[in-house]
Protein backbone atom coordinates (compact mmCIF):
# COMPACT_ATOMS: atom_id res chain seq x y z
CA UNK A 1 0.00 0.00 0.00
CA UNK A 2 0.45 3.34 -0.96
CA UNK A 3 2.03 5.77 2.16
CA UNK A 4 -0.35 8.83 2.05
CA UNK A 5 1.95 10.58 4.51
CA UNK A 6 4.55 11.55 2.01
CA UNK A 7 2.51 13.79 -0.31
CA UNK A 8 2.48 13.24 -4.02
CA UNK A 9 4.09 16.63 -6.13
CA UNK A 10 1.05 18.64 -7.43
CA UNK A 11 -0.50 19.25 -10.96
CA UNK A 12 -1.99 22.56 -9.81
CA UNK A 13 -0.60 25.58 -11.48
CA UNK A 14 -2.11 27.66 -8.53
CA UNK A 15 -0.55 25.80 -5.90
CA UNK A 16 -2.79 27.87 -3.06
CA UNK A 17 -4.49 25.27 -1.86
CA UNK A 18 -0.81 22.83 -1.19
CA UNK A 19 0.88 25.94 -0.02
CA UNK A 20 -1.16 26.11 2.83
CA UNK A 21 -2.17 23.04 3.73
CA UNK A 22 -0.91 22.78 7.89
CA UNK A 23 3.00 22.11 8.19
CA UNK A 24 4.23 18.70 7.95
CA UNK A 25 4.38 18.21 12.12
CA UNK A 26 0.91 19.64 12.70
CA UNK A 27 -0.75 17.16 10.19
CA UNK A 28 -2.94 14.16 11.38
CA UNK A 29 -0.92 10.40 10.49
CA UNK A 30 -2.71 8.69 7.48
CA UNK A 31 -4.09 5.30 7.69
CA UNK A 32 -4.41 3.61 4.42
CA UNK A 33 -3.94 -0.48 4.90
CA UNK A 34 -7.11 -1.19 2.81
CA UNK A 35 -7.28 -2.79 -0.81
CA UNK A 36 -10.09 -0.69 -1.38
CA UNK A 37 -8.19 2.83 -0.49
CA UNK A 38 -5.72 1.88 -2.99
CA UNK A 39 -6.08 4.88 -5.35
CA UNK A 40 -3.42 5.64 -8.44
CA UNK A 41 -1.01 8.29 -8.30
CA UNK A 42 -3.19 10.22 -11.23
CA UNK A 43 -6.59 10.27 -9.52
CA UNK A 44 -9.22 12.98 -10.58
CA UNK A 45 -12.49 12.06 -8.21
CA UNK A 46 -15.06 13.49 -10.92
CA UNK A 47 -13.93 10.85 -13.23
CA UNK A 48 -14.03 8.38 -10.40
CA UNK A 49 -17.88 9.05 -10.00
CA UNK A 50 -19.07 9.65 -13.35
CA UNK A 51 -16.64 8.72 -16.45
CA UNK A 52 -16.37 4.97 -15.03
CA UNK A 53 -19.60 4.23 -15.23
CA UNK A 54 -19.76 5.52 -18.59
CA UNK A 55 -16.61 3.93 -19.50
CA UNK A 56 -17.98 0.24 -18.19
CA UNK A 57 -21.25 0.60 -19.96
CA UNK A 58 -23.68 2.15 -17.24
CA UNK A 59 -23.80 5.18 -19.24
CA UNK A 60 -27.60 5.05 -19.41
CA UNK A 61 -28.33 3.97 -15.75
CA UNK A 62 -29.95 7.15 -13.90
CA UNK A 63 -27.43 9.11 -12.03
CA UNK A 64 -29.51 12.09 -10.55
CA UNK A 65 -33.08 12.99 -10.39
CA UNK A 66 -34.61 16.82 -10.66
CA UNK A 67 -37.67 18.91 -10.43
CA UNK A 68 -38.37 21.51 -11.72
CA UNK A 69 -35.92 22.51 -13.54
CA UNK A 70 -36.05 25.57 -16.32
CA UNK A 71 -35.65 23.84 -19.19
CA UNK A 72 -38.18 21.36 -18.39
CA UNK A 73 -40.82 24.08 -17.78
CA UNK A 74 -41.39 22.51 -14.51
CA UNK A 75 -41.72 18.89 -13.15
CA UNK A 76 -39.27 16.10 -12.50
CA UNK A 77 -36.68 15.04 -14.74
CA UNK A 78 -33.96 12.49 -14.43
CA UNK A 79 -30.40 12.57 -15.61
CA UNK A 80 -28.47 9.56 -16.55
CA UNK A 81 -24.42 9.11 -15.98
CA UNK A 82 -23.96 9.72 -19.60
CA UNK A 83 -25.63 12.80 -19.47
CA UNK A 84 -24.46 14.30 -16.03
CA UNK A 85 -20.88 13.19 -17.74
CA UNK A 86 -21.86 15.36 -21.06
CA UNK A 87 -22.66 18.74 -18.53
CA UNK A 88 -20.08 18.38 -15.89
CA UNK A 89 -17.38 18.70 -19.22
CA UNK A 90 -19.42 21.49 -20.47
CA UNK A 91 -19.04 23.90 -17.31
CA UNK A 92 -15.48 22.15 -17.53
CA UNK A 93 -15.35 24.05 -20.88
CA UNK A 94 -16.22 27.33 -19.94
CA UNK A 95 -14.62 27.39 -16.60
CA UNK A 96 -11.60 27.15 -18.02
CA UNK A 97 -11.98 28.54 -21.69
CA UNK A 98 -14.83 31.42 -20.97
CA UNK A 99 -13.63 31.96 -17.66
CA UNK A 100 -9.70 31.39 -18.02
CA UNK A 101 -9.00 29.32 -15.06
CA UNK A 102 -6.51 27.16 -14.22
CA UNK A 103 -6.21 24.20 -12.31
CA UNK A 104 -5.57 24.81 -8.60
CA UNK A 105 -7.97 28.17 -8.47
CA UNK A 106 -10.56 28.04 -6.39
CA UNK A 107 -14.59 28.43 -7.43
CA UNK A 108 -17.34 29.05 -5.68
CA UNK A 109 -20.50 26.94 -5.72
CA UNK A 110 -23.32 28.65 -4.89
CA UNK A 111 -26.86 26.59 -4.98
CA UNK A 112 -29.71 24.72 -3.45
CA UNK A 113 -29.53 20.85 -3.92
CA UNK A 114 -29.95 20.49 -7.26
CA UNK A 115 -28.62 18.44 -10.36
CA UNK A 116 -27.02 21.72 -11.67
CA UNK A 117 -25.48 21.98 -8.25
CA UNK A 118 -23.87 18.98 -8.51
CA UNK A 119 -22.99 19.25 -12.28
CA UNK A 120 -21.18 22.49 -11.35
CA UNK A 121 -19.20 20.82 -8.77
CA UNK A 122 -18.05 17.92 -10.84
CA UNK A 123 -17.28 19.61 -13.58
CA UNK A 124 -15.27 22.31 -11.33
CA UNK A 125 -13.14 19.22 -10.25
CA UNK A 126 -12.90 17.83 -13.53
CA UNK A 127 -11.24 20.93 -14.41
CA UNK A 128 -8.83 20.48 -11.77
CA UNK A 129 -10.16 23.74 -9.64
CA UNK A 130 -10.61 23.57 -6.17
CA UNK A 131 -14.36 23.58 -5.23
CA UNK A 132 -15.75 25.96 -2.35
CA UNK A 133 -19.09 25.04 -2.05
CA UNK A 134 -21.20 27.55 0.19
CA UNK A 135 -24.44 26.95 2.26
CA UNK A 136 -27.45 28.29 0.28
CA UNK A 137 -28.59 30.87 3.08
CA UNK A 138 -25.22 32.52 4.16
CA UNK A 139 -25.33 36.43 3.63
CA UNK A 140 -22.68 38.96 2.12
CA UNK A 141 -20.96 39.15 4.66
CA UNK A 142 -20.50 35.10 5.31
CA UNK A 143 -19.87 35.08 1.73
CA UNK A 144 -17.06 37.96 1.90
CA UNK A 145 -15.10 35.95 5.18
CA UNK A 146 -14.92 32.55 2.77
CA UNK A 147 -13.95 34.50 -0.25
CA UNK A 148 -11.08 35.88 1.05
CA UNK A 149 -9.99 33.31 3.03
CA UNK A 150 -9.99 31.23 0.15
CA UNK A 151 -8.43 33.54 -2.31
CA UNK A 152 -11.68 32.95 -4.57
CA UNK A 153 -11.86 35.16 -8.28
CA UNK A 154 -14.72 33.13 -9.42
CA UNK A 155 -17.73 32.01 -9.34
CA UNK A 156 -21.12 29.63 -10.36
CA UNK A 157 -24.53 31.32 -8.93
CA UNK A 158 -27.82 30.41 -8.75
CA UNK A 159 -29.61 33.25 -10.11
CA UNK A 160 -32.08 32.49 -7.38
CA UNK A 161 -29.03 33.26 -4.93
CA UNK A 162 -27.58 35.93 -6.79
CA UNK A 163 -28.32 38.92 -4.78
CA UNK A 164 -26.28 38.15 -1.45
CA UNK A 165 -23.61 37.42 -3.65
CA UNK A 166 -23.57 40.46 -5.97
CA UNK A 167 -23.11 42.29 -2.73
CA UNK A 168 -19.72 41.26 -2.84
CA UNK A 169 -19.14 42.34 -6.46
CA UNK A 170 -20.65 45.89 -5.46
CA UNK A 171 -17.49 48.21 -4.52
CA UNK A 172 -19.89 50.44 -2.32
CA UNK A 173 -21.41 47.44 -0.38
CA UNK A 174 -19.48 46.85 2.98
CA UNK A 175 -18.92 43.15 2.13
CA UNK A 176 -17.16 44.15 -1.36
CA UNK A 177 -14.12 41.72 -1.88
CA UNK A 178 -11.91 43.15 -4.40
CA UNK A 179 -10.50 39.52 -5.39
CA UNK A 180 -13.99 38.44 -6.70
CA UNK A 181 -13.85 39.37 -10.58
CA UNK A 182 -16.40 37.39 -11.88
CA UNK A 183 -19.65 35.56 -11.73
CA UNK A 184 -21.47 33.24 -13.77
CA UNK A 185 -25.04 32.36 -13.00
CA UNK A 186 -27.04 29.34 -14.00
CA UNK A 187 -30.85 28.64 -13.72
CA UNK A 188 -30.51 30.91 -16.08
CA UNK A 189 -31.29 31.75 -19.55
CA UNK A 190 -29.51 35.01 -20.85
CA UNK A 191 -26.97 34.84 -23.23
CA UNK A 192 -24.40 35.26 -20.51
CA UNK A 193 -25.22 32.50 -17.85
CA UNK A 194 -23.99 29.18 -17.85
CA UNK A 195 -26.69 27.21 -19.74
CA UNK A 196 -26.04 29.06 -22.95
CA UNK A 197 -22.17 29.18 -22.71
CA UNK A 198 -22.40 25.72 -22.33
CA UNK A 199 -24.50 24.99 -24.74
CA UNK A 200 -21.75 26.89 -27.14
CA UNK A 201 -19.13 24.58 -26.13
CA UNK A 202 -18.42 21.15 -28.19
CA UNK A 203 -18.28 19.19 -25.64
CA UNK A 204 -15.40 16.80 -25.27
CA UNK A 205 -13.24 17.48 -22.12
CA UNK A 206 -9.99 15.23 -20.96
CA UNK A 207 -10.25 15.30 -17.05
CA UNK A 208 -6.78 17.30 -15.76
CA UNK A 209 -4.55 14.88 -14.57
CA UNK A 210 -4.56 15.50 -10.86
CA UNK A 211 -2.62 13.89 -8.47
CA UNK A 212 -4.57 11.85 -5.49
CA UNK A 213 -2.86 14.36 -3.48
CA UNK A 214 -4.33 17.47 -4.69
CA UNK A 215 -6.74 19.82 -3.41
CA UNK A 216 -9.96 19.49 -4.93
CA UNK A 217 -12.44 20.88 -1.91
CA UNK A 218 -12.88 23.86 0.54
CA UNK A 219 -15.26 22.52 2.96
CA UNK A 220 -16.02 25.72 5.52
CA UNK A 221 -17.34 24.54 8.78
CA UNK A 222 -21.23 24.96 9.21
CA UNK A 223 -20.27 27.21 12.60
CA UNK A 224 -21.84 25.62 15.42
CA UNK A 225 -19.16 27.83 17.39
CA UNK A 226 -19.91 30.62 15.45
CA UNK A 227 -15.93 30.70 13.87
CA UNK A 228 -16.49 28.68 10.66
CA UNK A 229 -13.20 27.39 9.34
CA UNK A 230 -11.78 26.15 5.67
CA UNK A 231 -10.89 21.77 5.48
CA UNK A 232 -9.12 21.48 2.77
CA UNK A 233 -9.73 17.85 1.10
CA UNK A 234 -7.82 15.96 -1.48
CA UNK A 235 -9.23 13.88 -4.61
CA UNK A 236 -8.33 10.69 -2.74
CA UNK A 237 -10.53 11.73 0.84
CA UNK A 238 -13.84 12.35 -1.31
CA UNK A 239 -12.95 8.62 -2.59
CA UNK A 240 -12.37 7.16 0.59
CA UNK A 241 -15.33 8.59 2.30
CA UNK A 242 -17.15 6.62 -0.41
CA UNK A 243 -15.15 3.51 -0.07
CA UNK A 244 -15.09 3.09 3.69
CA UNK A 245 -19.46 4.43 5.18
CA UNK A 246 -21.22 3.76 2.70
CA UNK A 247 -19.42 0.32 1.52
CA UNK A 248 -19.22 -1.11 4.66
CA UNK A 249 -22.06 0.04 6.99
CA UNK A 250 -24.82 0.51 4.55
CA UNK A 251 -23.72 -2.54 1.82
CA UNK A 252 -24.44 0.37 -1.06
CA UNK A 253 -24.77 -0.29 -4.02
CA UNK A 254 -26.07 0.55 -8.11
CA UNK A 255 -29.53 -0.68 -7.19
CA UNK A 256 -30.04 2.15 -4.24
CA UNK A 257 -32.04 5.09 -4.22
CA UNK A 258 -30.92 8.00 -2.04
CA UNK A 259 -32.70 11.36 -1.04
CA UNK A 260 -32.43 13.32 1.90
CA UNK A 261 -32.01 17.67 3.39
CA UNK A 262 -28.02 18.36 4.19
CA UNK A 263 -26.93 20.78 1.63
CA UNK A 264 -24.21 19.54 -0.60
CA UNK A 265 -22.19 22.21 0.11
CA UNK A 266 -21.94 20.46 3.30
CA UNK A 267 -20.03 17.34 3.65
CA UNK A 268 -23.00 15.05 5.06
CA UNK A 269 -24.91 16.10 2.46
CA UNK A 270 -21.97 16.18 -0.21
CA UNK A 271 -21.22 12.44 0.81
CA UNK A 272 -24.96 10.86 1.09
CA UNK A 273 -26.45 12.75 -1.44
CA UNK A 274 -23.97 12.87 -4.09
CA UNK A 275 -20.53 11.24 -3.92
CA UNK A 276 -21.74 8.34 -1.95
CA UNK A 277 -24.60 7.27 -4.70
CA UNK A 278 -22.32 8.38 -7.96
CA UNK A 279 -19.54 6.24 -6.75
CA UNK A 280 -21.63 2.81 -5.95
CA UNK A 281 -23.64 3.41 -9.77
CA UNK A 282 -26.42 4.22 -7.53
CA UNK A 283 -29.29 7.37 -8.20
CA UNK A 284 -29.90 10.44 -5.82
CA UNK A 285 -32.75 12.42 -5.63
CA UNK A 286 -31.61 16.38 -5.19
CA UNK A 287 -34.66 18.88 -4.31
CA UNK A 288 -33.92 22.19 -2.63
CA UNK A 289 -36.52 22.40 0.39
CA UNK A 290 -37.64 19.40 1.79
CA UNK A 291 -40.33 19.62 5.14
CA UNK A 292 -41.26 16.41 6.89
CA UNK A 293 -43.99 15.64 4.62
CA UNK A 294 -42.17 16.09 1.28
CA UNK A 295 -39.60 14.18 2.47
CA UNK A 296 -41.89 11.22 3.21
CA UNK A 297 -43.49 11.60 -0.38
CA UNK A 298 -40.11 11.78 -1.72
CA UNK A 299 -39.18 8.62 -0.28
CA UNK A 300 -42.51 6.73 -1.08
CA UNK A 301 -42.30 8.06 -4.80
CA UNK A 302 -38.78 7.31 -5.89
CA UNK A 303 -39.00 3.96 -3.72
CA UNK A 304 -35.31 5.42 -1.71
CA UNK A 305 -33.66 2.98 0.07
CA UNK A 306 -31.79 5.24 1.78
CA UNK A 307 -32.29 8.71 3.71
CA UNK A 308 -29.94 11.06 4.99
CA UNK A 309 -31.02 14.05 7.61
CA UNK A 310 -30.88 15.62 11.15
CA UNK A 311 -32.50 14.01 14.68
CA UNK A 312 -34.67 16.76 14.21
CA UNK A 313 -36.58 16.12 10.73
CA UNK A 314 -36.70 12.27 11.68
CA UNK A 315 -38.99 13.01 15.42
CA UNK A 316 -40.68 15.23 13.06
CA UNK A 317 -41.45 12.75 10.23
CA UNK A 318 -42.04 10.21 12.86
CA UNK A 319 -45.48 11.52 13.68
CA UNK A 320 -46.54 11.38 10.39
CA UNK A 321 -45.06 8.01 8.86
CA UNK A 322 -47.86 5.84 9.11
CA UNK A 323 -49.53 8.11 6.35
CA UNK A 324 -46.59 7.01 3.79
CA UNK A 325 -45.56 3.73 1.93
CA UNK A 326 -41.89 3.35 3.32
CA UNK A 327 -41.02 -0.40 2.61
CA UNK A 328 -38.13 0.37 0.26
CA UNK A 329 -36.25 2.53 3.54
CA UNK A 330 -33.28 0.36 4.42
CA UNK A 331 -31.00 2.75 5.71
CA UNK A 332 -32.55 6.24 7.58
CA UNK A 333 -29.16 7.66 8.34
CA UNK A 334 -28.86 10.07 11.18
CA UNK A 335 -25.85 12.42 11.76
CA UNK A 336 -25.20 16.36 12.18
CA UNK A 337 -25.50 16.37 15.79
CA UNK A 338 -26.19 13.80 18.72
CA UNK A 339 -29.58 11.30 17.85
CA UNK A 340 -31.50 10.88 21.07
CA UNK A 341 -33.14 7.65 22.04
CA UNK A 342 -35.89 8.94 22.39
CA UNK A 343 -35.77 9.92 18.83
CA UNK A 344 -34.76 6.95 17.65
CA UNK A 345 -37.27 4.95 19.73
CA UNK A 346 -40.41 7.12 18.51
CA UNK A 347 -39.12 6.37 14.63
CA UNK A 348 -38.91 2.67 14.87
CA UNK A 349 -42.08 2.35 16.73
CA UNK A 350 -43.88 4.68 13.84
CA UNK A 351 -41.81 2.64 10.84
CA UNK A 352 -40.28 -0.69 12.08
CA UNK A 353 -36.92 0.75 10.36
CA UNK A 354 -33.60 0.76 12.46
CA UNK A 355 -31.93 4.02 12.26
CA UNK A 356 -28.41 4.27 11.19
CA UNK A 357 -26.73 6.58 13.72
CA UNK A 358 -23.08 7.83 12.90
CA UNK A 359 -20.94 10.61 13.91
CA UNK A 360 -18.15 12.11 11.46
CA UNK A 361 -17.43 16.03 10.67
CA UNK A 362 -15.85 18.15 8.17
CA UNK A 363 -12.65 18.10 9.20
CA UNK A 364 -12.63 14.06 8.74
CA UNK A 365 -14.82 14.81 5.71
CA UNK A 366 -17.54 12.29 6.85
CA UNK A 367 -18.73 9.32 8.67
CA UNK A 368 -16.24 7.39 10.84
CA UNK A 369 -17.96 5.35 13.76
CA UNK A 370 -21.50 3.79 13.21
CA UNK A 371 -23.50 0.71 13.25
CA UNK A 372 -26.22 -0.41 11.00
CA UNK A 373 -29.28 -2.71 11.26
CA UNK A 374 -29.00 -5.83 14.01
CA UNK A 375 -25.88 -4.07 15.26
CA UNK A 376 -26.89 -1.43 16.57
CA UNK A 377 -26.98 -0.74 20.26
CA UNK A 378 -29.31 0.92 22.46
CA UNK A 379 -28.17 4.49 23.65
CA UNK A 380 -24.64 3.78 21.32
CA UNK A 381 -23.52 5.34 18.09
CA UNK A 382 -21.86 2.42 17.30
CA UNK A 383 -18.45 1.10 16.47
CA UNK A 384 -15.44 2.33 14.69
CA UNK A 385 -16.06 2.44 10.83
CA UNK A 386 -13.74 -0.06 9.01
CA UNK A 387 -10.55 1.66 7.87
CA UNK A 388 -10.11 3.94 10.94
CA UNK A 389 -9.23 3.68 14.49
CA UNK A 390 -10.50 5.50 17.63
CA UNK A 391 -9.75 5.84 20.93
CA UNK A 392 -10.74 7.27 24.26
CA UNK A 393 -7.85 9.23 25.46
CA UNK A 394 -7.41 11.35 29.14
CA UNK A 395 -5.61 15.00 28.86
CA UNK A 396 -2.68 13.90 28.15
CA UNK A 397 -3.49 11.82 25.32
CA UNK A 398 -3.06 8.65 27.09
CA UNK A 399 -6.01 5.55 26.58
CA UNK A 400 -8.69 5.18 29.03
CA UNK A 401 -9.69 2.22 29.73
CA UNK A 402 -13.25 0.49 28.48
CA UNK A 403 -15.69 2.41 30.66
CA UNK A 404 -14.37 5.93 31.27
CA UNK A 405 -15.84 9.42 29.67
CA UNK A 406 -12.58 10.86 28.20
CA UNK A 407 -12.15 12.97 24.40
CA UNK A 408 -12.87 10.97 21.24
CA UNK A 409 -9.80 10.66 18.99
CA UNK A 410 -10.04 9.30 15.59
CA UNK A 411 -7.70 8.37 12.74
CA UNK A 412 -7.67 6.88 9.63
CA UNK A 413 -7.04 7.40 5.90
CA UNK A 414 -8.43 11.15 6.38
CA UNK A 415 -8.12 13.43 8.57
CA UNK A 416 -8.28 17.22 9.34
CA UNK A 417 -6.24 20.08 7.22
CA UNK A 418 -7.84 23.37 8.16
CA UNK A 419 -6.54 26.41 5.54
CA UNK A 420 -4.07 28.44 6.98
CA UNK A 421 -5.27 28.17 10.65
CA UNK A 422 -3.79 28.36 14.02
CA UNK A 423 -6.65 26.09 15.28
CA UNK A 424 -5.17 23.26 13.48
CA UNK A 425 -2.89 22.60 16.71
CA UNK A 426 -6.06 22.27 18.67
CA UNK A 427 -7.51 19.99 16.35
CA UNK A 428 -4.50 17.41 15.66
CA UNK A 429 -2.73 16.16 18.40
CA UNK A 430 0.16 13.14 18.46
CA UNK A 431 -1.17 12.71 14.96
CA UNK A 432 -4.42 11.84 16.07
CA UNK A 433 -7.36 13.84 15.13
CA UNK A 434 -9.80 15.56 18.02
CA UNK A 435 -13.11 16.16 17.32
CA UNK A 436 -14.06 17.78 20.43
CA UNK A 437 -16.19 15.26 21.80
CA UNK A 438 -16.71 13.57 24.89
CA UNK A 439 -16.99 9.81 24.70
CA UNK A 440 -17.15 6.49 26.31
CA UNK A 441 -16.11 2.88 24.81
CA UNK A 442 -17.55 0.06 26.03
CA UNK A 443 -15.55 -3.50 26.13
CA UNK A 444 -16.91 -4.43 23.16
CA UNK A 445 -15.65 -1.26 20.83
CA UNK A 446 -19.57 0.57 21.03
CA UNK A 447 -19.01 4.15 21.36
CA UNK A 448 -21.67 6.16 23.26
CA UNK A 449 -21.38 9.79 23.13
CA UNK A 450 -21.40 12.16 25.75
CA UNK A 451 -21.25 15.93 24.70
CA UNK A 452 -19.23 18.23 22.90
CA UNK A 453 -16.23 19.06 25.29
CA UNK A 454 -17.35 22.33 25.78
CA UNK A 455 -20.62 21.34 26.68
CA UNK A 456 -19.99 18.95 29.45
CA UNK A 457 -21.71 21.09 32.61
CA UNK A 458 -19.88 20.75 35.54
CA UNK A 459 -22.38 21.58 38.48
CA UNK A 460 -21.60 21.53 42.43
CA UNK A 461 -18.93 18.77 41.35
CA UNK A 462 -20.85 16.58 39.03
CA UNK A 463 -20.72 16.19 35.18
CA UNK A 464 -23.93 16.80 33.34
CA UNK A 465 -23.75 15.76 29.55
CA UNK A 466 -26.21 18.58 28.12
CA UNK A 467 -27.39 15.57 25.01
CA UNK A 468 -28.54 13.62 28.39
CA UNK A 469 -30.83 15.92 29.74
CA UNK A 470 -32.17 17.00 26.47
CA UNK A 471 -32.92 13.10 25.68
CA UNK A 472 -34.66 12.64 28.65
CA UNK A 473 -37.17 16.24 28.13
CA UNK A 474 -38.20 14.56 24.88
CA UNK A 475 -39.89 11.83 26.13
CA UNK A 476 -42.44 14.46 27.60
CA UNK A 477 -45.33 14.59 25.32
CA UNK A 478 -45.56 18.42 25.68
CA UNK A 479 -41.68 18.96 24.51
CA UNK A 480 -41.26 19.45 20.50
CA UNK A 481 -37.46 20.23 20.74
CA UNK A 482 -35.34 21.54 23.11
CA UNK A 483 -31.56 22.42 23.74
CA UNK A 484 -29.73 22.15 27.31
CA UNK A 485 -26.51 24.17 28.35
CA UNK A 486 -24.37 25.42 31.02
CA UNK A 487 -24.95 28.88 32.84
CA UNK A 488 -22.91 30.24 35.26
CA UNK A 489 -23.79 30.33 38.64
CA UNK A 490 -22.11 31.50 42.06
CA UNK A 491 -22.95 28.60 44.39
CA UNK A 492 -22.81 25.66 42.01
CA UNK A 493 -20.34 26.71 39.33
CA UNK A 494 -22.78 26.38 36.39
CA UNK A 495 -26.66 25.04 36.57
CA UNK A 496 -28.37 23.39 34.10
CA UNK A 497 -30.91 25.38 31.98
CA UNK A 498 -32.73 23.78 29.44
CA UNK A 499 -34.46 25.82 26.32
CA UNK A 500 -37.71 24.74 25.20
CA UNK A 501 -40.20 24.56 22.25
CA UNK A 502 -43.43 23.02 23.21
CA UNK A 503 -46.00 21.53 21.12
CA UNK A 504 -49.41 22.96 20.27
CA UNK A 505 -51.58 23.12 22.71
CA UNK A 506 -49.99 23.57 26.00
CA UNK A 507 -48.26 26.32 28.01
CA UNK A 508 -44.89 27.23 28.83
CA UNK A 509 -45.26 28.58 32.51
CA UNK A 510 -44.38 28.07 36.24
CA UNK A 511 -46.22 24.66 35.73
CA UNK A 512 -44.77 23.40 32.69
CA UNK A 513 -41.49 24.38 34.40
CA UNK A 514 -42.01 22.41 37.42
CA UNK A 515 -43.70 19.32 35.21
CA UNK A 516 -40.35 19.18 32.88
CA UNK A 517 -38.58 19.29 36.35
CA UNK A 518 -40.00 16.46 37.83
CA UNK A 519 -40.10 14.40 34.40
CA UNK A 520 -36.39 15.06 33.86
CA UNK A 521 -35.61 13.95 37.70
CA UNK A 522 -37.54 10.42 37.22
CA UNK A 523 -35.48 9.30 34.40
CA UNK A 524 -32.51 10.44 35.23
CA UNK A 525 -30.41 10.86 38.09
CA UNK A 526 -32.31 14.22 40.27
CA UNK A 527 -29.14 16.15 40.06
CA UNK A 528 -29.13 16.39 36.42
CA UNK A 529 -32.68 18.25 36.26
CA UNK A 530 -32.36 21.89 34.72
CA UNK A 531 -32.96 24.22 37.33
CA UNK A 532 -34.14 26.65 35.03
CA UNK A 533 -36.50 26.24 31.74
CA UNK A 534 -37.20 29.06 29.17
CA UNK A 535 -39.39 28.51 27.02
CA UNK A 536 -38.72 29.94 22.79
CA UNK A 537 -40.56 29.72 19.74
CA UNK A 538 -37.93 27.94 17.77
CA UNK A 539 -34.31 26.92 18.53
CA UNK A 540 -31.45 28.39 16.80
CA UNK A 541 -29.56 25.89 14.48
CA UNK A 542 -27.38 26.10 11.31
CA UNK A 543 -28.09 25.71 7.70
CA UNK A 544 -27.43 22.01 8.25
CA UNK A 545 -29.85 21.58 10.85
CA UNK A 546 -27.38 21.32 14.08
CA UNK A 547 -28.25 22.94 17.18
CA UNK A 548 -26.33 26.34 18.07
CA UNK A 549 -25.81 26.29 22.04
CA UNK A 550 -23.56 29.19 22.05
CA UNK A 551 -26.59 31.36 20.83
CA UNK A 552 -28.50 29.49 23.66
CA UNK A 553 -26.03 31.05 26.04
CA UNK A 554 -26.08 34.77 24.82
CA UNK A 555 -29.98 34.11 24.79
CA UNK A 556 -29.29 33.62 28.65
CA UNK A 557 -26.81 36.95 29.33
CA UNK A 558 -29.16 38.56 27.33
CA UNK A 559 -31.96 38.01 29.59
Amino acid sequence: MSDWNNLLPSSHADTFARDRLPPQDQLPVFVADRPELDYPDQTNCAVELVDRHVREGRGDRIALHGVSDFHTGGGDFSWTYAQLQGKSQRIAQVLTQDMGLVPGNRILLRGGNSPMMAACLLGAIRAGLVAVPTMPLLRAGELAQIIGKAQISAALCDSLLAEELQHCMDTGHPSHVAGLKQVVHFRSEALDGLEQRMARQHGAFTAHPTSRDDVCLIAFTSGTTGQPKGTLHFHRDVLAMCDLFPRHILQMNENDVVCGTPPIAFTFGLGGLLAFPLRHGASTVLLEKHTPETLLKTIAKYQATQCYTAPTMYRQMAALARQHDLRSLKHPVSAGEALPDATRQLWKQATGIEMTDGIGGTEVIHIYISSAGAQVRPGSIGQVVPGYVAQIVDEAMQPVPPGTVGRLAVRGPTGCKYLADPRQQDYVKNGWNLPGDTFVMDADGYFSYQARNDDMIISAGYNIAGPEVEGALLQHPAVAECGVVGMPDEDRGQIVQAFVVLKPGHIGDAAMEKALQEHVKQAIAPFKYPRKVVFIDALPRTETGKLQRFKLRQISVNE
